[in-house]
This record gives structure tokens, C-alpha cells and sequence, in this order.
């Protein structure tokens, strides 16, 4: 049988890696080959070491939307980069590329495109992110998550999909979960999610309402690298995390409600697991306002309660969670009532496609 080849890339945050991930038992199910292109020293690195995949790192350059004198020697970088993955993508010969989006895919589909490799990219947002509008000049299909996102997509291009969740995911086991965390079954679980990178602003917000949010639940706070307090280690119904990676199907399976940035990953699968969740999506400030176009629409259409970063405080916080726990059953029922579902099978049905083998 003949042995078809796959590269995958995207980097910078979990969000950009994760999806690809979640692609990867059913690629090996089908017979790929697959290989990664990440950055040097990404978080992609690690989570695809993890998975026994050949990884090859390139250099990268980013967009910062405020003043540092990297923007002086990122195009440089980025030209590295494009000629590293150039010569990655002659000598791996791959049959297709999907991109995840990231800084580190841009140089890989140009590379690709150079080398006359069909290539596919994942937009998980409902707003287009640069590195995406950058690269769809030179890519064969763009998958897209919102019904909203088509109508700034080519319509030759375009290919709704949805967003792909992993599937050990969906098996976790809340027993197991609470026990990682030290809970017992005397109080629902509030799960906290800042994101890979962690939240400042949602950790410096819980923190100050734990004495009323410990009085109804308990809490498992992930705070992403950097972001424990040991001040608090110990403390009675509260668990923090910097990051969880096997642990996060059961700890999700315990949750009785979360709340979480608005990254397009997290809360596909929080709509995948059916979880009442309260968005606190990241401010216009900090980024192009792809979060709060998230939170928004996932808000319109019952999934979750939104609370702006702008209004955080211990009392909208603590008024928000009760609020959200009070409304489960609302949001778990217009939840089960949606047509999305894991974009797994919809992207690799796509994959097989484009590179000739569906």
C-alpha cells in the first residue's frame, strides 16, 4: 500500500496545537505518515513530543501588537524560517499540509505552496487571525468553525468543518478527576481555565473571591505556567494547576460548571462536553477581539454567560458563576440541541480529498 505523507504545523499556544492533535488517531487509523513543523521553543514542542511524532523545529517570528525591538529582526527570522521549512518540505516529500494557524505556519505553507504541496488551514475563531488571511492566497481549502466566519472566507475555498475535539476528551471519568484534585462529592466543582499561557487578571479574580465561591464549591484552578500561588497550597477545597495535559479529561468530567477564557478550543469543547460555562474572553487591549466575537456568539446562541474583562471584579465574578450554576440545565439543554459536532471526521474526509487518496 502506498504510504501517504502528512505534515502538520501551527504553534504559539495550546490552541494552535491541540486541534492537530485531536487529528491524530485518525490519521494513524488511515495509514499517514505524519511529521510537525513547530517553532524552537514553542509549547508545540512539548505536546508533540508526547506523541511519538518526528518534530521538526523552524525559526519564527511573531506579531506583537505593541512596540519591541524583536519587530526589527522578526522578518528576518521569518525569511529564516521560510527557507528552513523549504528544504524540511524536499526532503519529507509530503502528500498534503494542514496548518493549525500560529506565527510558525505562514513560512510552512508558503514553503509548501513553493514546493507545490496542497495545503489546507483551520480557522478556530469566528474572526480570521493574520497569519491565516495571510496564508490563504496559497492554500487549496480553509476550514472554518462559525457559521459566521464564511462570509469573509472564498467561497471556492471554504469548507465548513467545525472544530476538532479530541476524543479521550469526551472519556473522562469524574470520580477520578475529583480524586486528582482532593474533592469530595460534598459540593459542585468549579473548574478555571486561563488558557495555556494562564490569565493574570482571571487568577487575581478568582483568588480574591474564593472566601464566597469556596462557601458553594469547590475550585480547581488552572493558572497556567508560573501563575501558582503556594501562599494558597493547602487551602481547603481549592487545587491549582499550571498546566494539565492526560489529567484534563477527568478534571473537565468533575467539572459542574467552568469558567474560561473564549479561545475558540476550549469552548468547542465545552460545547462538546455540554459544560454551563462563564466566558471572560481576552479585552480588545490584549488582542484583535477574536474572544470576545467567540464569547458573543457562543452567548446568542445559549451556550454561556459572558462577563467582559473590563467589568471582572470578586462580586460580578462570584454573581456570574452562581448565575451560570443556577441556569445549568438551560444551557445544557441548548447545548444538546446544536448541529456542531467534532470536526474530526468532516477535516480528514477533507484531507484525504485534496491529497488525492479520498
Amino acid at each position: 500500500m502506498l504510504v501517504r505523507r502528512i505534515v502538520l504545523t501551527g504553534g504559539g499556544t495550546a490552541g494552535h496545537v491541540m486541534p492537530n492533535i485531536a487529528l491524530l488517531p485518525e490519521l494513524r487509523k488511515r495509514g499517514y505518515e505524519i511529521h510537525y513543523i513547530g517553532s524552537v521553543a514553542g509549547i508545540e514542542r512539548q505536546l508533540i513530543s508526547e506523541e511519538g511524532i518526528p518534530y521538526h523545529a523552524i525559526d519564527t517570528g511573531k506579531f506583537r501588537r505593541y512596540l519591541d525591538i524583536r519587530h526589527l529582526t522578526d522578518p528576518f527570522r521569518v525569511i529564516h524560517g521560510l527557507g528552513q521549512a523549504t528544504l524540511l518540505m524536499r526532503r519529507i516529500k509530503p502528500d498534503v499540509l494542514f496548518a493549525k494557524g500560529g506565527f510558525v505556519s505562514f513560512p510552512v505553507i508558503v514553503a509548501a505552496w513553493l514546493n507545490r504541496v496542497p495545503a489546507i488551514v483551520h480557522e478556530s475563531d469566528l474572526s480570521v487571525g493574520m497569519a491565516n488571511r495571510m496564508s490563504i492566497p496559497f492554500v487549496s481549502k480553509v476550514c472554518f468553525s462559525f457559521p459566521e466566519t464564511a462570509e469573509h472566507l472564498p467561497a471556492r475555498k471554504r469548507v465548513f468543518t467545525g472544530t476538532p475535539v479530541r476524543d479521550q476528551l469526551l472519556r473522562g471519568n469524574p470520580e477520578q478527576g475529583r480524586l486528582l484534585c482532593g474533592f469530595d462529592d460534598s459540593k459542585p466543582v468549579a473548574l478555571v481555565i486561563g488558557g495555556s499561557l494562564g490569565s493574570k487578571a482571571i487568577n487575581a479574580a478568582v483568588r480574591a473571591s474564593l472566601p464566597s465561591i469556596l462557601k458553594r464549591f469547590q475550585v480547581c484552578h488552572i493558572c497556567g505556567k508560573g501563575g501558582v500561588d503556594e501562599s494558597l497550597a493547602g487551602t481547603r477545597g481549592y487545587r491549582q494547576f499550571e498546566f494539565v495535559s492526560k489529567e484534563l479529561p477527568d478534571i473537565m468530567a468533575a467539572a459542574d460548571v467552568v469558567i474560561s477564557r473564549a479561545g475558540a478550543n476550549t469552548i468547542f469543547e465545552l460545547l462538546a462536553l455540554r459544560k454551563p460555562n462563564l466566558l471572560i474572553p481576552l479585552s480588545k487591549s490584549a488582542s484583535r477581539g477574536d474572544q470576545i466575537h467567540n464569547a458573543m456568539s457562543f452567548k446568542g446562541q445559549g451556550f454561556s454567560e459572558v462577563l467582559l474583562e473590563e467589568d471582572l471584579s470578586t462580586e460580578s465574578l462570584v454573581g456570574q458563576v452562581m448565575s451560570v450554576y443556577n441556569r445549568r440545565k438551560a444551557f445544557i439543554q441548548a447545548m444538546h440541541m446544536s448541529p456542531v459536532r467534532n470536526g474530526v471526521d468532516n477535516i480528514v474526509k477533507l484531507i484525504d480529498e485534496v491529497c488525492g487518496g479520498g
